[in-house]
């Protein structure tokens, strides 16, 4: 199977993602519809997912081929958000990396890995079979990465939704990645990850993809009064921005 088809195994829809013990409430899904509809512009304009000559860029200064990634755009991380992955990589040389959300970020994270001090990606997603086969597409390109299914439990704290039931984690993560679970479950459901921040050390960097979407940027108000120690910017480049949080303290 190749690259591009293993990409494509990840469902667009959340029908399947909501664990048989929890129910999704009417007012939880009339919420999300009306998202939708705001959001409507955003996602299309998501469609696109960068410059085929950024993609190329990126890959060669990664020493990847040029078409070992696949379409980018719609779920898929664009180029922007994987340059900004590639420069902070190479500007503080983390030694662990935990990932929320695998797929094209996962080889992009790799390979910036390997080139930048060898550090370790730890990597989650609800679907198991999608974590299988991103596992064999990162090994065809010669890339070593702990991928992980975590499946969908109830979101903790008052975080709406679902989140990954994440096991053992190191104690100290460096940079904390965050793309996913899908916005079609909540708007707010990336918002628990705020459970991994005290991981973080001082200096020590969360990126947020699709930081520009609206359900982001609510997301982004509520960890500013919550971690006064933190500072978030969004990032404007490529289609989706980018919310990054660097801890002071």
């Amino acid at each position: 199977m190749t690259s591009r088809a293993k990409t494509s195994l990840l469902p667009l829809a959340d029908s399947d993602l909501w664990p048989d013990e929890l129910r999704r409430s009417l007012s939880d899904k009339l919420f999300t519809i009306a998202f939708g509809a705001i959001q409507w512009p955003w996602l299309l304009r998501s469609l696109s997912g960068g410059k085929r000559t950024d993609k190329a860029r990126l890959m060669a200064e990664l020493g990847l081929a040029a078409d070992a990634l696949p379409n980018l755009g719609s779920w898929k991380a664009d180029t922007g958000y994987l340059s900004l992955i590639v420069e902070q990589i190479a500007a503080s040389r983390p030694r662990t990396v935990v990932e929320l959300g695998t797929g094209a970020s996962s080889l992009v994270t790799g390979a910036a890995l390997a080139k930048h001090g060898g550090g370790q990606l730890i990597s989650f997603d609800q679907h198991a079979g999608f974590v299988d086969a991103t596992r064999e597409w990162l090994a065809e390109h010669g890339i070593a990465a702990d991928l992980r299914a975590a499946p969908l439990v109830e979101a903790p704290g008052d975080w709406p939704g679902v989140w990954y039931d994440i096991d053992a984690l190191p104690d100290q993560v460096d940079l904390l990645l965050i793309d996913g679970p899908p916005w079609t479950i909540h708007p707010y459901v990336r918002g628990a990850a705020e459970t991994l921040f005290d991981r973080l050390p001082v200096g020590g960097v969360v990126m947020l993809d699709d930081g520009a979407r609206p359900g982001e940027r609510v997301v982004a108000q509520r960890w500013r009064r919550r971690w006064p120690n933190f500072r978030f910017e969004l990032v404007n480049r490529g289609t989706k921005g980018t919310l990054i949080g660097r801890r002071l303290a």
